[in-house]
């Protein structure tokens, strides 16, 4: 299915670079100061996640949900829940995991996410 093209990504056509540095997907973290699960998840898959195709094509961005909210992500609903993992793609919200279930399920969770986004040539 083509995607509409945003202002965004026809501005970056417009002056003659890729789209895909327009928008790109990012697994956006919400997190917060003592949370344990957070903590477990940044010691077992956080190093790690930049180094992986997952991580290529969802950068992880952390948020901490105790600091002012980010403007450019207004149309994603808050959470109380930490940690809350959010994978967003051209300004639209593909889906979330609420908690950390540790590596394994975390790693499978994460793949079925990242399958719901369109192939590179749909955008």
């Amino acid at each position: 299915m083509k995607r509409p093209v945003t202002l965004i990504a026809a501005a970056a056509m417009a002056f003659g670079l890729p789209a895909m540095a327009a928008a790109a997907a990012e697994l956006v973290i919400l997190e917060q100061p003592g949370c344990v699960w957070c903590a477990r998840f940044n010691s077992e898959i956080g190093p790690a996640w930049p180094n992986t195709d997952e991580g290529r094509r969802a950068p992880l961005r952390r948020v901490d949900i105790t600091a002012s909210w980010p403007t450019d992500l207004d149309f994603v609903a808050r959470e109380r829940m930490t940690p809350t993992f959010v994978l967003i793609d051209d300004g639209v919200e593909i889906g979330r995991i609420r908690g950390y279930p540790g590596d394994e399920f975390f790693w499978f969770l994460a793949g079925e996410l990242l399958a719901r986004l369109p192939a590179a040539g749909d955008s």
